[in-house]
């Protein structure tokens, strides 16, 4: 009989390896968020006290939100404990036009007034789907309006809420609901610890600080035990690889090639820095503000106390040099103090992913098994997805396990290759023409023949469910309507229309208008609820 999956080892800790550890831990140890009194599977997570975590991906999804109801954390320990704030979507500022193309006046289009400015070019990725999504796409009801009104807020209220800087929920939602849908800008490296601190304390993960020496495999590939500075081996029948870029486990000693990604998605540098809020109660952004530069785009969070800012680029267009000057310019005119204070941290991407997550009795889990860049902030929904998929399909044994790596292995590519389309398409609609950074992500010899072929037929027709090749995707249809028609693409108008149809979007259209204007009289500002939570807490569901 074969020898069951009762031992897992996970190497690497940060947001990764305590994810893992905790959606583990809580699909197969726990009920309800509390330990079984005979857990089914013994987890270890092994990390190093000397490897620091990089700790810059600060922006989430809303399936974080599901995330941590599943492990069994109150929303409001983690927004007080991890300095976080509500995000709604992600505002992308001069994607489609430079400042001087724009022929503004504004030196930095700085988030504390893009936005609101007409003469930038901006527009929202909101994470709250379309009204009526699950009846009808009112995109082609839209596309005869479109001068009058953009999509966004024609099928949505978080275009307008996010500008004027409101929570997506009352101090009186409780946890984890909402009136809009939102995930969360955090603190890192206090994510961590809040992870570390509840998946050993609640759910039993055991955690060891030591160095992993070596790494020994069996005769059939499989890695067998882990060789470490102060407490032996340590065997387990399945190993998740979380070392992040180094990918010891699956890169290293198991050898999976590393596809690079660099010839459609050139951004491979990135500069962070963490700005202090010029006064105490600065409005807190409602969104990720993606601001577009000359070689690269600026990311601009707000968290409760600081900003996370950094200026992601292509080393071969511009110099690092150059791109600290424009971050500098950038943070200038918001900042209220000296930025050439700041200390600016360097950070160097390979843009791509291995060719496959899940090799022998190894999976690979997030920047183990790839990382492009942080736009549309998808590394760590990513996370989410494969830790989930792991304790969901979890092998009963080492004889199954290579069908279940197989069938897991194409998932994650459909999804690479929807993440490296969907981001490439941000460039692609691009029209400025200030560098040649722009000009060579319009090349088509960048660009997938897939995403040309899509380009084609939207032309004719709106992004629709039938153009997404297979299920449980990461970005839905409507993710690419807000950015084909956020940019300014044409389609055709639709030919025929069942008046029926239009009737019942026209009737959505006034709905939206009068629930935006609704929520615009009741939900506080992502401030003021933020410091109600702190004062009184979220109720529990």
């Amino acid at each position: 009989m074969e020898q069951a999956i009762n031992h897992i080892v996970i190497v690497g800790g940060g947001t990764a390896g305590w994810i893992t550890a905790g959606i583990l831990a809580a699909e197969h140890n726990a009920d309800n968020g509390k330990l079984s009194p005979s857990p089914k599977l013994n987890i270890t997570l092994v990390e190093s006290p000397d490897v620091a975590t990089i700790g810059v991906g600060e922006g989430t999804w809303p399936s974080m939100r599901t995330t941590l109801k599943k492990i069994g954390i109150s929303e409001t320990e983690f927004l007080i404990s991890c300095d976080a704030s509500f995000k709604q979507g992600s505002r992308f500022i001069n994607w489609t036009h430079s400042l001087t193309e724009n022929h503004s006046n504004n030196p930095s289009n700085s988030p504390s007034n893009s936005p609101s400015n007409k003469s930038s070019d901006h527009y929202l990725h909101p994470f709250s789907l379309p009204m009526g999504t699950n009846e009808i796409d009112l995109c082609p009801y839209w596309l005869p309006h479109r001068d009058q009104v953009s999509f966004a807020d024609a099928i949505g209220q978080q275009n307008q809420l996010s500008q004027l800087f409101l929570a997506p929920k009352q101090i009186t939602t409780a946890e984890y609901q909402f009136q809009n849908n939102y995930g969360y800008h955090l603190n890192a490296g206090k994510f961590s610890q809040l992870l570390q601190k509840h998946c050993t304390e609640k759910l039993g993960v055991s955690h060891l600080r030591d160095h992993v020496t070596a790494i020994h495999k069996k005769d059939n590939g499989d890695i067998g035990y882990l060789a470490t500075k102060h407490s032996g081996e340590i065997a387990a029948d399945l190993f998740v690889d979380c070392t992040g870029v180094k990918s010891l486990l699956l890169g290293e000693q198991l050898e999976v090639p590393f596809i690079c990604q660099k010839a459609v998605l050139f951004n491979d540098s990135a500069l962070a820095v963490q700005v202090p809020y010029p006064e105490p109660e600065t409005d807190i952004a409602s969104c990720t503000h993606s601001t577009a530069q000359t070689n690269g785009w600026i990311w601009d969070i707000g968290l409760p106390t600081r900003r996370g800012v950094g200026h992601v680029y292509s080393s071969s267009h511009t110099t690092q040099a150059e791109a600290e000057q424009q971050l500098i310019d950038y943070l200038k005119p918001t900042a209220g103090l000296d930025v050439d204070n700041l200390n600016i941290r360097a950070l160097s991407i390979a843009p791509g992913h291995r060719q496959v997550c899940w090799k022998n009795n190894c999976m690979a889990i997030g920047m183990a098994s790839g990382f492009i860049e942080p736009l549309e902030a998808s590394a760590l929904a990513l996370v989410e997805w494969s830790a989930n998929t792991l304790a969901q399909q979890l092998p009963a044994n080492r004889h199954v396990m290579d069908i279940v790596s197989a069938r897991v292995n194409k998932r994650f590519q459909q999804h690479w290759q929807q993440i490296i389309e969907f981001l490439k398409l941000h460039y692609v609609l691009s029209k400025r023409s200030d560098s040649d950074y722009w000009h060579d992500h319009r090349e088509s010899s960048t660009i997938p023949d897939s995403l040309q072929e899509q380009l084609q037929l939207w032309q004719t027709q709106p992004p629709s469910r039938h153009d997404i090749q297979h299920t449980d995707v990461l970005f839905p249809a409507a993710s690419f309507q807000f950015v084909l028609y956020g940019m300014g693409f044409e389609t055709q108008m639709p030919n025929q229309l069942k008046p029926s149809l239009q009737n019942r979007a026209q009737q959505l259209f006034a709905d939206n208008i009068k629930r935006t204007q609704g929520l615009k009289q009741v939900l506080p500002s992502n401030r003021e609820l933020l410091n109600k939570i702190q004062q009184y807490g979220l109720s529990r569901i």
